[in-house]
């Protein structure tokens, strides 16, 4: 089975990055990788599930119920604000910062109480083996993709023929590489739960 595990993820990696190069294929020099372009929906599409996934293992585990309930709702902040164009659009200028905010009341009110079980839940996964796949993900999106990113380093390099596309290519491509990530940590636990409770 783990072997079938280790196929499949190498198979969605390897999909990621060719759905990726999709768009420089597509358009050519007139790729953007911004916002509203394919690597976007699928950071999106990435976080939603991931998302989805840990709420579901939330109900399937006593002990982690409030650790994945906080991942779940910290996916859900990260998709609200990878689809912060969208919402500036069709809401109104500013509406993914009301939506996070909401999310964090909701959290808050359904942990309320329970508060002082925060840390063992969050111990215990972290004892879990998606806590490091979890791990290297966010850390990957939150830091890595950010430095890789800087327009100063990328202009450094390439000097007169800096191109903005190619850090963008190399920003998002690293970010949603993390999400790909966060979606398998979010799939593990999943499967860890149900098999702690058949």
């Amino acid at each position: 089975m783990f072997i079938l595990r280790c196929v499949a993820y190498l198979l969605a990696v390897a999909g990621v990055a060719q759905l990726i190069s999709l768009e420089g294929y597509a358009l050519l020099s007139a790729a953007q990788y911004s916002e509203n372009t394919l690597t976007e929906h699928l950071q999106d599409s990435l976080s939603f599930f991931s998302c989805i996934l840990f709420l579901y293992a939330a109900r399937l585990n006593a002990k982690l119920n409030i650790a994945a309930t906080l991942l779940g709702a910290l996916l859900a902040m990260m998709f609200v604000r990878e689809s912060d164009s969208l919402l500036d659009i069709y809401v109104f200028d500013g509406a993914w910062q009301t939506l996070v905010c909401v999310i964090f009341a909701c959290v808050v009110v359904s942990l309320w109480g329970r508060f002082s079980q925060i840390y063992a839940s969050l111990k215990e996964y972290s004892q879990q083996p998606s806590f490091g796949t979890f791990l290297a993900g966010f850390v990957t999106i939150i830091a890595f993709s950010r430095l890789m990113g800087r327009g100063s380093f990328w202009q450094a390099i390439m000097g007169d023929a800096y191109m903005r596309l190619v850090k963008n290519i190399v920003e998002e491509g690293i970010e949603t590489l993390g999400y790909t990530l966060i979606l398998i940590s979010a799939i593990e636990l999943v499967l860890a739960c149900r098999r702690r409770n058949k």
